[in-house]
């Protein structure tokens, strides 16, 4: 069963909660991330957001991820959706689901997983606001995010 899904297409959580969990009877818990584009950042109104990736290297990226996510927690499950193209404020852009026998481990694989994507993902982001349109950086706070699972910056896990 594939496990990352770069699209363009909306998704919908119960669709996908089900889809992850239908086929292990082992399932004690589900933990959802839902990421939306916010209408404000850093001090300005965004209209939209602009994500590009690189085919092929993106999917890699987050497979690896999904496979670090299983070496170091005990989930049962694990999906990842990120949308790329135009997307106006309010839309929802990443959707992170584990799967697990307790919650605890979900919970934890879940955030490892937010906090890689965030900062190791292969994804461009432009941000179009009232003063026009520009790339969004890294921020030291999700780097910081990251750096308490062993890993820095800039590093696969």
């Amino acid at each position: 069963m594939p496990r990352v899904f770069i699209q363009a297409e909306d998704f919908d959580l119960g669709h996908e909660t089900l889809q992850l969990r239908q086929h292990n009877g082992g399932v004690g818990a589900v933990v959802a991330f839902v990421g939306t584009v916010r209408e404000h950042s850093s001090g300005a109104a965004v209209s939209a957001m602009e994500l590009e990736h690189y085919p092929g290297m993106t999917e890699a990226a987050i497979e690896a991820m999904v496979d670090e996510a299983f070496a170091r927690f005990d989930i049962l499950g694990a999906r990842v959706i990120h949308r790329v193209g135009r997307l106006l404020a309010r839309e929802q852009i990443v959707l992170v689901l584990v799967s697990s026998a307790h919650r605890g481990q979900a919970f934890q694989a879940c955030e490892f997983l937010m906090d890689y994507l965030k900062t190791q993902a292969p994804f461009w982001k432009k941000e179009h606001t009232p003063d026009g349109a520009h790339w969004v950086d890294a921020r030291v706070a999700d780097d910081e995010a990251l750096a308490r699972w062993g890993i820095a910056a800039g590093n696969a896990a």
